[in-house]
This record gives C-alpha cells, sequence and structure tokens, in this order.
C-alpha cells in the first residue's frame, strides 16, 4: 500500500494528504451509510465511537494521512479528533478542516427523527467558530461553510461574508462546501465572491455534474476536496452498482478501491476523503492510491454516471441508522 503522500491544497498553503479521513461517520451513532449495520454493529454508545475514532485516526496518521475532516454538526467529532491531537505528538503535521452550519440535534439517538437542522445565519457561524475554536485551538487550519446552496443565499449574505473574513484575517484558510443538483452553480458563485480558499463538493462514479466547475476552480487556484466519494456506500460492495463489481472483480480488488481511484484519477482533485469507519475499510481506501486506471476501464465506469436530479433523490431518501 503506498503511503498517502501529500501536496499543497491550492492557494490556502496547506500541507494535504491525497485522502483525507472524514469523520462523518464516527462522530455520531447515526449516518446515511448503506451497511451501517454490519459495519458498526450495536455498540454505538459514546464510549465506543471515541475508540473507533482514535482507532481510525491512529491507523491514518500510520499510514500518511494528513488531513482530517470534522463538522459542529457531527456529534462529537470534532471532540474526538481534539482529544486525540492533545494525546499524540504531531505537530503541524495534520491539517484540520471543520465546518458550521448545521446544528447536531440526533440527541445521540438511532430513532430520532431530525438529526440535524441548517443553519446559515450569521449568529450561528459566530457561536459554532467559538465553539470549534474551543474544542480544536490552533489545530483549525481551514473553516468551511457547510453545505452552502444557491437556494440558502449564504453567499450573498454580506454579513456572513464579512465574519468569514475577519476569521481569514486570524489566520485560517475559508472554504465552502457544496451540495444538491445545482452544485456547479454554487461553485461558480463562490469563484464570483473571490472569498475562498477551497471547495468540497461531490464527485463520484455516479454523480458527475459538478466535473467542469470543479476544474475551473483547481484552475483558478482554489483547493479540491472530494467527499462522498463512494456514494454513501452505494459503491462499495454493499451497493448494487454492477458494472464497478465486475471491473472489481476483474482487477481482483474491492469496489470501493475501483471506486476511489476513478476520482483521485481526475487532475483536480486535490483530496478524496474516505469515511472509512474501520481500519480494515480505511486500508482498503486508501489501496486506491495503487490503482491506475486505463481509459477503457475509464470508459466502462463512465456508464454509471446518472442524472444529477435522479442522483441527489435517491440520496434524499437514503435513512439514517
Amino acid at each position: 500500500m503506498t503511503s498517502a503522500s501529500t501536496r499543497v491544497l491550492g492557494r490556502s498553503g496547506l500541507e494535504v494528504s491525497r485522502i483525507g479521513l472524514g469523520l462523518a461517520a464516527v462522530g455520531r451513532p447515526a449516518y446515511i451509510t448503506l451497511g451501517r449495520s454490519t459495519d458498526l454493529g450495536a455498540d454505538r454508545s459514546v464510549a465506543a465511537m471515541r475508540a473507533r475514532s482514535h482507532s481510525l485516526l491512529d491507523a491514518a496518521y500510520a499510514a500518511g494521512v494528513r488531513y482530517v475532516d470534522v463538522a459542529r454538526s457531527y456529534g462529537r467529532a470534532e471532540e474526538f479528533l481534539g482529544d486525540w491531537l492533545s494525546t499524540h505528538d504531531v505537530p503541524g503535521a495534520v491539517t484540520v478542516g471543520s465546518k458550521w452550519g448545521y446544528r447536531y440535534t440526533g440527541e445521540w439517538r438511532l430513532d430520532v427523527t431530525v438529526q440535524e437542522v441548517k443553519d446559515l445565519s450569521v449568529h450561528n457561524l459566530r457561536r459554532q467558530f467559538a465553539e470549534s475554536r474551543a474544542l480544536l485551538g490552533d489545530r483549525l487550519r481551514l473553516y468551511q461553510i457547510h453545505s452552502a446552496t444557491l437556494e440558502s443565499r449564504v453567499l450573498e449574505d454580506d454579513a456572513v461574508l464579512a465574519e468569514l473574513r475577519r476569521i481569514k484575517e486570524m489566520g485560517l484558510a475559508i472554504g465552502l462546501t457544496v451540495t444538491g443538483q445545482r452544485q456547479a452553480e454554487t461553485i461558480e458563485r463562490a469563484l464570483a465572491v473571490g472569498l475562498f480558499d477551497t471547495v468540497q463538493a461531490t464527485w463520484n462514479l455516479l454523480e458527475c455534474s459538478a466535473t467542469h466547475a470543479l476544474a475551473r476552480a483547481h484552475a483558478a487556484g482554489v483547493g479540491v476536496i472530494i467527499k462522498e466519494a463512494l456514494a454513501n456506500g452505494r459503491l462499495t460492495a454493499a451497493g448494487k452498482e454492477q458494472d464497478l463489481l465486475d471491473v472489481a472483480r476483474e482487477l481482483e480488488v474491492a469496489p470501493d478501491v475501483i471506486a476511489l481511484a476513478a476520482v483521485l484519477r481526475q487532475p483536480w482533485a486535490d483530496v478524496v476523503l474516505s469515511g472509512a469507519v474501520t481500519p480494515e475499510q480505511l486500508a482498503s481506501n486508501l489501496a486506491a492510491l495503487d490503482v491506475v486506471l486505463d481509459d477503457t476501464l475509464h470508459k466502462r465506469l463512465g456508464n454509471l454516471a446518472e442524472p444529477a436530479k435522479r442522483y441527489w433523490s435517491e440520496r434524499s431518501r437514503l435513512p439514517w441508522v
């Protein structure tokens, strides 16, 4: 397995690894990933999830992963990461990015209907930035709007943009994550604002609609982080995407390896996030660094792409389990 080699994340100047670790799936008991019940088992206690997070972070750091992604809405992910950083001598070696814009409302239960609530107000930005800094301190290097959309009008909110500029003057890089079938338009709007050092978007073999916008962002010096590269489990052995399963069988690797290798193949993708919940899953994800897809295989995999509207409709139906 190749170590997760590092690079500079666009004009942010931050040093990151090609594959990063996202803690969305291990910072809270419920999430929208296929096969989660099998992967995590029944024990979703705070202590169990803390131990799981730390085990993943140990394995990731040992493998050369140098970017970790959290958010205020990821339950206790920031707390778990802060605890791990405080007990490990990794000064400056791990770049941490977090996000504001959602409040976790799941109350550490699986049966809560609404697990998170969106709030992109400037008041929430100030409150959540203070909370993130309290948990992560100077380790926090990148702060991002969580799921910016055109409909939210957050990119037209002068008070929010002014507060983000103030945070940037403190020495942090500023980014945004995008979501939904209008990701490309949101990225274009963010480029026009001119504030953002990074963009984090969903891109995978099923959802490629933001390709050209991400290429333009990268060309403009904006660092590109890819989330949901495995489509919340649809592009793993737990999914039913036959073309992917066929290619994986031919190459004698797991489907997630092929799916991640396809994202790493994109010249504009700086960091691709792993959402692994076990060290074994992380090791499988990292194996994508050793896989080179030729043009023939890449063309075959291109048949998996589906209309953005269908993809996001399917995603919206995934249960929190």
